[in-house]
């Protein structure tokens, strides 16, 4: 039998003979942070119900299977949109309450999401829609906001700890007036954006319970 001479292509190596990462793995990060992103402008403006998988894909230009590889049900595309949403531009909102105070990481963070319309209006479209108990991102806004109750609970706490808020106050329930007003206000930017009183009414309010701010 002769002996098969055909060349085998060797593994891609770094100094050392380490294997070298293929470039798929990055290919793939961007086609998927494309399709998010595609898919945020989709459900910004026609919701999840009335947002088409194939409209996504003819927005940059791939084909619908090419996208169903990276998110193969839409329920897949609906949770990565969300935590994208939820995500941008809270980086430093943490590290500012604990630094700072809570007061000084609302109104910061406040401030950052001017740069973001899109993304508040989606989740604000969103939110909405999946208030109807059987929509499939309706768990995932029920958690988020339980998750965001707990959050500024805690960060409450932590301040009337530090003397920023009055310790007499339940702070489960200025986690929640917090909220409210913050939702409040937002939404009625995205409706009139003349009206730019978000910074204003999350003033309000925190001077309303005594919040203060690590000088």
């Amino acid at each position: 039998m002769r002996a098969d001479h055909r060349a085998v292509e060797p593994p891609i190596t770094r100094a050392g003979g380490e294997p070298r990462p293929r470039r798929i793995y990055a290919k793939t990060a961007t086609r998927k942070r494309q399709i998010v992103e595609a898919a945020t402008a989709v459900f910004a403006s026609k919701g999840y119900n009335g947002g088409s998988l194939r409209e996504i894909a003819t927005q940059i230009d791939v084909a619908l299977t090419s996208l169903v590889h990276h998110f193969p049900q839409k329920i897949d595309l609906l949770q990565a949109v969300l935590e994208h949403a939820d995500n941008v531009g809270n980086g430093p909102f943490h590290d500012n309450c604990r630094t700072h105070g809570l007061r000084y990481g609302v109104l910061d963070l406040v401030e950052r999401n001017f740069d973001h319309p899109e993304l508040l209006r989606l989740l604000a479209v969103l939110a909405t829609e999946c208030s109807a108990p059987d929509h499939p991102g309706h768990m995932w806004f029920v958690e988020r906001y339980e998750r965001s109750r707990a959050d500024f609970s805690a960060k409450f706490a932590f301040d009337q700890a530090r003397g920023l808020v009055p310790a007499s106050l339940d702070p489960a329930d200025l986690a929640e007036g917090l909220i409210s007003v913050w939702d409040g206000a937002q939404l009625q930017w995205l409706i009139d954006p003349s009206r730019n009183r978000m910074v204003a009414m999350m003033e309000l309010y925190l001077n309303s319970i005594g919040a203060t701010s690590v000088n």
